[in-house]
């Protein structure tokens, strides 16, 4: 009895399973273990992932000391690891501009690096060295504030499949070739840009994701796009270049994604789509797509209204559909154009599979209320529309709310929620 209680179960354990335990532990505790028997001294020093962040030292109030603790630690841990390092994170405000990371990446490129994540705090920018170009197994590459500069000799992650950039300081042409030199990219998200125009050529991409001020965005070869999410930030020099363009937003974005399932634009995004746009251009069904959330639309621009009910009207298998509004109550009381909604294009359309409906920020205007009235006369197997007014909507809610149930609805078991908050 006194044998089996003194077996060291743990220690005989497979080395994939420990690996596995310690992989799960802070990296601190994970160092911390090599202290519990001669067996467990260095076996934290072959676990394949490495992250680090300011839980690895004491903090105190002097910057200085936990930025030497910090350098310290992620030092003597590279020094006594052994074998390959498959992921190296680093997630600290500390080391903005630490020479330390350059000595760090260039050895991480020398032990089979297949993931890096450098989350540097505010501050000035971290230089990226020209090593990380040499890390040429690279899958997974987040850069937050970092400023990129590739060598000329640079051709692209081969291996590559999952892009960040956050708040990166990097030429448009750059992220462009960056982009196309990864043949393997799936998932790419770029945020915090300033005025970017941006051409991405990714046979491969399937989830995307923008957020910044954009120039112009067009998805040149993203035919296995499924998912993406857009919020665009408009500026005065932005809206001036929309106004003055002449070509199709709507066809360079949404022109090559037949594969799209999920659809997220926020602010901004219909607009963008409504510049140059050309009712009779868009020849594109969107077979797969189920789910689309509209933020922020404009019941009050015509343009906008299209944009929404084309991208709604070329999906056949929607099932879930999300929109807040945006409009100025008072200029869209004027309602120009309200035969819009006896088109026969649109009395023949019917939304099968169309289950679940939010309008959120509503004003209750004309071209809102007719599209509810669209919405719930063409969806035969629609569950529930909840409907949210806008909270500066208060003495209009009742003769909202009145106008709401009068609705026809194709749907016997549709139900309308209308909520208040």
């Amino acid at each position: 009895m006194g044998d089996a209680l003194d077996q060291d179960l743990v220690s005989d354990l497979p080395q994939s399973i420990i690996e596995s335990i310690l992989t799960r532990l802070p990296i601190r505790d994970a160092v911390r273990t090599s202290i519990l028997s001669s067996k467990w001294r260095y076996k934290w020093a072959s676990i394949t992932q490495l992250v680090f962040d300011e839980k690895c030292v004491t903090l105190c109030n002097d910057r200085d000391l936990v930025e030497k603790s910090l350098i310290d630690f992620i030092t003597r841990a590279l020094f006594l690891h052994k074998g390959p390092i498959h992921k190296f994170q680093l997630s600290t405000t500390y080391l903005q501009c630490c020479p330390d990371i350059d000595q760090w990446i260039l050895f991480l490129s020398r032990n089979d690096i297949k993931e890096l994540v450098l989350e540097l705090g505010e501050g000035e920018w971290f230089r990226v060295p020209a090593c990380l170009f040499y890390c040429k197994r690279l899958t997974r590459l987040d850069l937050f504030r970092c400023e990129l500069d590739p060598p000329l000799t640079f051709k692209g992650f081969l291996c590559l499949k999952s892009l960040t950039l956050h708040q990166v300081l990097v030429a448009p042409d750059v992220i462009e070739s960056l982009i196309s030199g990864c043949p393997l990219l799936e998932n790419l998200s770029i945020s915090y840009f300033d005025s970017l125009a941006l051409n991405i050529k990714a046979p491969n991409l399937k989830f995307l994701f923008l957020e910044g001020e954009f120039k112009d965005i067009s998805l040149e070869n993203t035919p296995l796009l499924v998912a993406m999410s857009v919020a665009m930030y408009m500026t005065e020099d932005i809206a001036e270049h929309f106004e003055q363009s002449s070509s199709c937003n709507f066809v360079k974005f949404l022109g090559g994604v037949p594969r799209l399932e999920r659809l997220i634009g926020h602010i901004y995004f219909t607009k963008y789509l409504s510049i140059g746009y050309d009712l009779g251009n868009l020849l594109i069904t969107y077979n797969y797509l189920k789910v689309i959330e509209l933020n922020q639309v404009s019941f009050e621009d015509m343009k906008e209204i299209y944009v929404v009910l084309r991208l709604i009207m070329s999906s056949p298998n929607l099932g879930e559909l999300q929109i807040s509004g945006s409009s100025n109550a008072l200029v869209a009381l004027e309602a120009p154009d309200l035969d819009l909604w006896e088109k026969q294009s649109l009395l023949n359309c019917t939304f099968e599979k169309l289950k679940l409906v939010k309008m959120t920020d509503m004003s209750g205007v004309p071209h809102e209320m007719e599209f509810v009235k669209f919405l719930l006369s063409r969806s035969p197997v629609l569950e529930t529309m909840s409907i949210a007014p806008c909270v500066y909507v208060m003495d209009g809610r009742l003769n909202m709310l009145i106008e709401l149930v009068r609705f026809r609805r194709a749907s016997p078991r549709g139900e309308i929620v209308f909520i208040q908050e």
